[in-house]
């Protein structure tokens, strides 16, 4: 699993900070979450063919999330893309896209299949679970958590104590399912150990809430909005994002394990004082920069 900062500024970008994107790699998916203008560029400096794209989550519909949208498209069916692209989002996210859409001339069309989501989980496969939950921004916005479910890895140790090493009878031991070798009842519990799945929260632009906590919880990465300092809160008020303080204590109260501050306003040229507020609250805090990659 690996994370990909592909934008991590706000409304305004700079030199050094695109608008908002994030890229999420497991197994053959690559999910998008929100896609800033010039998000298909970054991807030429991080060395990733935007084809390897399965899913785009738009967490809303203002315009440093989502005006990269109409140009990876047309990348994309330029580039034979043959997936189809599963497109999720809040409410009005088909008219939206349509309108988007129309504005331009496409030569090449993409497969697509647009989802208009409310909260909670909207996609399951074996691997993993995807859920979202509405935030408060003035607009429907949503956060989304990437759940990978718990699998069971076989014993070895256990195992050998039998002479049970590679068997094709595992496979059902792996499957939860109690197994007779040698005259012997083997169960899940003790040939097997539970590896416990990774959860990966994304919350964007949102005013401190108690849905964001809730959506956090227990997670092993947070990356959250702090688009202000401490000193701004009453801007961060104002135009419903948050402080580094706010994030850190969504952070501390959903017990998260690591937090990846984004969406960074263009006044801070320096993020490291923010980064520093933040860990007065949540030690394990980390500024997000346009390019970094974490291996989870």
């Amino acid at each position: 699993m690996e994370l990909v900062f592909l934008g991590t500024g706000s409304m305004v970008p700079t030199k050094e900070r695109n608008h908002s994107a994030i890229l999420l790699r497991y197994g053959g998916d690559n999910i998008l979450i929100d896609c800033g203008e010039g998000t298909q560029r970054q991807f030429k400096f991080v060395g990733i063919s935007p084809t390897k794209i399965t899913k785009l989550l738009i967490t809303h519909w203002h315009g440093d999330h989502v005006l990269g949208i109409p140009g990876l498209i047309q990348t994309l069916g330029a580039c034979e893309y043959n997936k189809k692209l599963e497109i999720y989002g809040p409410k009005k996210t088909k008219i939206f896209m349509k309108k988007m859409l129309d504005a331009f001339v496409l030569e090449e069309k993409i497969d697509m299949e647009i989802h208009e989501i409310n909260g909670g989980k909207f996609y399951e496969n074996e691997d993993f679970i995807l859920e979202a939950i509405n935030l408060e921004h003035g607009i429907k916005c949503l956060g989304y958590s990437f759940i990978e479910k718990d699998k069971r890895k076989i014993n070895v140790e256990y195992l050998r104590k039998f002479g049970l090493v590679r068997n094709p009878i595992l496979k059902d031991l792996k499957e939860g399912k109690t197994i007779v070798w040698k005259n012997k009842k083997i169960t899940p519990k003790e040939g097997t150990i539970i590896k416990k799945g990774r959860k990966i929260t994304i919350i964007a632009d949102t005013k401190y809430c108690e849905n964001a906590i809730k959506l956090a919880k227990n997670s092993d990465i947070l990356v959250c909005e702090s688009t202000f300092s401490r000193e701004l809160i009453a801007k961060a008020k104002e135009y419903k994002h948050m402080t580094t303080e706010e994030a850190a204590k969504i952070a501390k109260y959903a017990k998260a394990k690591k937090l990846y501050l984004t969406h960074f306003s263009q006044r801070y040229k320096d993020t490291k004082p923010l980064v520093k507020e933040a860990r007065e609250i949540f030690k394990n805090t980390f500024s997000a920069e346009d390019f970094l990659k974490i291996k989870i």
